[in-house]
């Protein structure tokens, strides 16, 4: 794990958990798997802090544990799933795209929490839409639950292992720590509920009566509460099929920019086809024949068979070979090539990179580069058509940055260099890891300026939000205008310039954290495809 990784992973840490969390996650990073009594020593916290330290990371996936074979239990860091963290709002931007308002609280809610039961979540989502609603409307549990449903049938939420039942005869004793297990056809049932009842509004008053009521009644019945009907059922979002969409978003969007918008299309209804069907790490979707595509089509689009044909022969014939032709049954039988198309989109990226960075003179040399594989300088310059001390400078920068590496081959066993051929490649697989950890270290950058901005201007920021609460209890008490503008007064201008600014540039750095973030998630898809490959 590199430098760059560690420190994200604490910024994440400590801004999502706390100090506390942060300082057991960070030893655990750095120090690899290791049992309670060693975490206590190495952080110097209480055991009682350590425990409820792991038990939040544990809620969340960011920590396994596993019992050793002499019996004690070892726990270790999830670094790769720590870094998620990032992609949270892309994942809840995702879920409010596709399903609206429910399913973005519903996602929102599974990842604040790690995970919930059913139940739960969708009081809480129905709750939420409900104070959101005007006075007099609110939001029936059953129109969140079939939000909850679809968020299942899609596979974007799962069921979360459970520790399976032992058998009532044997006497065995207790394992240390309970070994989690799911089949794979129930990760995505749902269990069948009649969630009845609607979303609550919150008022300060009447929650103090409802909470001395429950107590109250709580105390009465000896302390028992009831326990919902999936009690024991939890569930989670699941990362690797918003990533599938990701992927299919990004394939799409680089065959309409490369072909036309029908094209597109083809390629989105090819992947939604098979979008359930095909697994996270796959290099291709699962076969599809020309007719079943034709049937699937969105109804928008009015384009005969023999029109989709012709557009089928194109994609399967473009040189970029994202849509390949598998078998002539059913009218010729299509697959999306998602590995092809992931080593497409990563060299993409590194060109644009490559542009920004040292020009559109060594851009054409690094294209160059990864057509020829393998060039001697004086080929560079000539096939660049770039003058011979311009294209040795540019070389040798890009050479100087990892992005062009430089292959010895020896004529003679003496490796003399005037009997040496000196060849420039590309080794794209070393560029996306040197790149990969320049964004890793970006993102902690910019995450570290943004809590630098919040502590110079925390005072103004706790005033602001003070002089906020008391216009909201003046604005509920019906308050006059004069009296409003008073209390608003209480900002000074020069104030609520600095304000301003501090808004503006706070919202720069959450959206250059999101664009990092999207060169990341290519970056890494292409890095994974290209290690699960034989």
């Amino acid at each position: 794990m590199t430098q760059a990784e560690l420190r994200l992973c604490s910024l994440l840490l400590q801004e999502h958990f706390g100090e506390i969390v942060e300082k057991v996650g960070n030893s655990l990073l750095r120090t690899g798997p290791r049992p309670l009594r060693l975490l206590v020593g190495d952080t110097g916290l209480l055991p009682d802090q350590v425990k409820k330290a792991l038990c939040v990371l544990i809620q969340h996936s960011l920590v396994r544990y596993e019992v050793q074979p002499r019996g004690s239990v070892e726990y270790e860091a999830r670094s790769e799933r720590i870094l998620r963290i990032l992609r949270y709002p892309r994942y809840i931007y995702t879920a409010k795209t596709l399903y609206g308002d429910p399913g973005e609280l519903l996602v929102e809610e599974l990842l604040l929490h790690g995970h919930l039961p059913m139940s739960c979540a969708v009081a809480r989502v129905a709750d939420r839409l409900t104070e959101t609603m005007e006075d007099g409307k609110t939001m029936d549990y059953t129109e969140v639950s079939s939000t909850f449903v679809r968020l299942a049938d899609t596979h974007f939420i799962q069921r979360c292992p459970v520790v399976p039942e032992s058998p009532r005869s044997s006497k065995a004793p207790p394992a240390p720590a309970p070994a989690l297990a799911i089949a794979e056809k129930d990760m995505y049932v749902v269990p069948r509920l009649s969630l009845v009842g609607k979303g609550k509004r919150r008022h300060s008053c009447d929650e103090e009566e409802e909470g001395e009521s429950k107590a109250k009644r709580q105390k009465k019945e000896g302390g028992s509460s009831e326990t919902p009907p999936d009690d024991g059922i939890y569930w989670q979002v699941n990362l690797e099929r918003f990533h599938q969409h990701f992927r299919a978003q990004a394939l799409v969007s680089a065959v309409a920019s490369r072909m036309d918008q029908t094209s597109s299309e083809v390629v989105r209804t090819m992947l939604r086809m098979s979008e359930v069907t095909t697994a996270s790490g796959a290099s291709h979707t699962q076969p599809l024949s020309s007719n079943e595509i034709f049937r699937s089509l969105p109804a928008g689009y009015n384009i005969g068979k023999q029109v989709l044909d012709q557009y089928l022969a194109l994609l399967a014939d473009d040189p970029l070979e994202f849509v390949g032709k598998s078998g002539d049954s059913g009218g010729g039988t299509y697959t999306v090539n998602l590995h092809k198309a992931l080593v497409s989109l990563a060299t993409a990226t590194l060109e644009s990179i490559v542009e920004e960075s040292f020009g559109s003179r060594c851009a054409r040399i690094f294209r160059l580069l990864l057509r020829k594989k393998h060039l001697e300088q004086k080929q560079v310059e000539d096939f660049a058509m770039i003058p011979a001390k311009e294209a040795k400078d540019m070389l040798y920068r890009m050479l100087s940055e990892n992005l062009v590496s430089l292959q010895e081959i020896p004529k003679t066993p003496d490796h003399a260099p005037s009997r040496t051929f000196y060849l420039y490649t590309v080794n794209v697989m070393a560029a996306a890891r040197m790149l990969l950890h320049r964004c890793y270290k970006s993102v902690a950058n910019l995450m570290e300026r943004r809590q630098h901005e919040m502590r110079e201007n925390k005072r103004l920021l706790e005033k602001s939000q003070r002089v906020e609460a008391i216009l909201a209890s003046m604005q509920a008490t019906g308050a006059e205008a004069a009296q409003l503008h008073e209390v608003e007064e209480m900002i000074t201008g020069p104030e609520r310039q600095q304000l301003e600014n501090l808004k503006r540039n706070v919202n720069k750095i959450d959206a250059s954290e999101n664009q990092v973030d999207e060169t990341i998630f290519v970056l890494e898809s292409f890095i994974e495809s290209t290690m699960k490959r034989p």
